[in-house]
């Protein structure tokens, strides 16, 4: 097995098995966490363009936190339980950093849609471990990523 290969395989597990199921947790009121769990996976700095409520660098870990609750409040307001990942891919640019974009289905219990999102993380390895350094966010109808961002 290749070292890209490797590192694309330890994104894939950091990303989709550990964050995204903590952040569906959360956001669901499953796991009983306030919202500073996110420095755990998101870093400081970090840039976030989520047009039209964010387009700015986040430079202390209470910007950051405000970002995500900025997120969850209203998805929880709308009886959020769930996501669905039409889409995604893992881009590895060397051992320290790579890019993963992603189609989020947010989504009610009855599984009725929320909200859909083509969204693009930027990851770096920091003392060891991944953190989101960067985010581009943009509200899609679509299924594909090719498609959402020719939008």
């Amino acid at each position: 097995m290749s070292q890209q290969q490797i590192i694309k395989d330890e994104l894939s597990k950091w990303f989709f098995e550990v964050y995204f199921n903590h952040w569906v947790e959360v956001a669901s009121g499953v796991r009983k966490e306030g919202p500073d769990f996110i420095l755990k996976y998101w870093g400081t700095p970090m840039y976030a363009c989520a047009p039209p409520r964010l387009r700015a660098w986040l430079t202390t870990d209470a910007d950051v936190v405000k970002f995500l609750e900025m997120n969850h409040i209203p998805l929880k307001e709308q009886g959020y339980t769930h996501t669905v990942i039409p889409d995604r891919k893992i881009i590895v640019y060397n051992e320290h950093g790579g890019a993963i974009e992603v189609i989020w289905s947010r989504r009610r219990a009855d599984d009725s849609e929320i909200e859909r999102a083509a969204v693009h993380f930027e990851v770096a390895r920091l003392d060891r471990e991944w953190k989101v350094v960067g985010v581009q966010v943009k509200l899609t109808r679509e299924d594909t990523l090719d498609k959402a961002w020719a939008e």
